[in-house]
């Protein structure tokens, strides 16, 4: 039913199951949002705005490992701690106690075979409806995450670019993009740019991720190539300057050409305050995308943590070599 959605910015989880007529939108900006009741993301266990201290299975970076004293010293950006979450509806049991800890300036990649929860791990930091937390606890920025809505969530920073980028019908990049760069400023108690000041801004932009200025007159993702969608998903980021950013597996469907175009679009907005969470089954995308971390997932949890090596070892003897069991 057209009530049960409203016009919202950034993040939005249609209903698949109550709605199976409107398209599936991706987690990042969108036009259409549930109602506050349906689109709250639901949790058991939480603790308001908290602070917690360092997984001990997570990598710690070596400048801020040890108290130096020095003020510029990265800072931890997301801390998550034993967490747990199962499906909402059947209540199965996916993440099994995640340990993570990323700091300011960081590139981080979990890896890990078909089911091992990569991607509802990414969708429950999200704040994906069809996910709850029953225990453990998420930090962002000294902010309690799992208090937050989804669309707070990507006000305070946070974004996630999907596998398979939606198309959109009757919306123009142009119109998408200013729409959601001027809800957050809203948020932040900001005056929304008009038509010109944001083509000002946004030009830059576009010159850093390759994208012709043609895309903007397109409706979002139609007719798009594969590359031309990953493209756009990075615009996306670009534009809403976020300050960690969840790649789901950018690199499905790519050809080599279209995944260097992604990665140095990625890379191009790298800076020392934000970061990076990739998702990926192949070692490729670490070529181009180079992190300080790999993580290897397994039933729901982190199993082993290394430096890029461990993707080569992944690759050569497969998931047996670090498997748990």
């Amino acid at each position: 039913m057209a009530s049960a959605f409203s016009l919202h910015f950034p993040f939005s989880f249609p209903s698949s199951s109550s709605h199976p007529s409107f398209p599936k939108l991706p987690l990042n900006p969108s036009i259409v949002t549930l109602s506050a009741t349906s689109s709250r993301f639901r949790h058991v266990h939480h603790s308001r705005r908290s602070r917690i201290p360092a997984a001990s299975i997570a990598v710690d970076s070596p400048s801020t490992s040890k108290s130096d004293g020095i003020e510029n010293s990265p800072k931890p950006l997301l801390e998550v701690k034993d967490l747990t979450a199962v499906i909402a509806e059947s209540k199965r049991k996916i993440l099994h106690g995640i340990n993570l800890v990323i700091y300011e300036g960081e590139v981080h990649a979990v890896m890990g075979k078909n089911g091992s929860g990569k991607s509802t791990f990414s969708k429950v930091l999200a704040g994906h409806p069809d996910y709850e937390v029953t225990g453990g606890s998420v930090v962002f920025k000294g902010e309690n995450l799992l208090d937050m809505d989804p669309e707070e969530r990507s006000h305070a920073g946070l974004f996630m670019s999907f596998q398979a980028p939606v198309e959109i019908p009757g919306v123009s990049n142009i119109d998408f993009l200013r729409m959601s760069y001027n809800a957050r400023r809203t948020k932040q108690g900001l005056k929304e740019l008009g038509p010109i000041e944001f083509y000002g801004f946004l030009s830059p932009k576009l010159a850093a991720v390759n994208i012709d200025t043609s895309f903007l007159d397109r409706n979002v993702n139609e007719g798009f190539s594969g590359g031309e969608k990953k493209r756009n998903e990075i615009l996306q980021l670009a534009v809403l300057e976020a300050d960690m950013a969840i790649l789901d597996e950018i690199d499905s469907g790519l050809d080599v050409d279209a995944l260097q175009d992604v990665a140095k679009a990625v890379n191009s907005l790298s800076t020392p305050k934000n970061s990076v969470l990739m998702i990926t089954h192949y070692r490729r995308l670490l070529d181009f995308i180079k992190p300080k971390y790999v993580h290897i997932m397994e039933d729901g949890r982190i199993i082993k943590t290394g430096d890029v090596s461990l993707a080569k070892q992944l690759e050569k003897e497969g998931y047996k070599a670090v498997s748990a069991v």
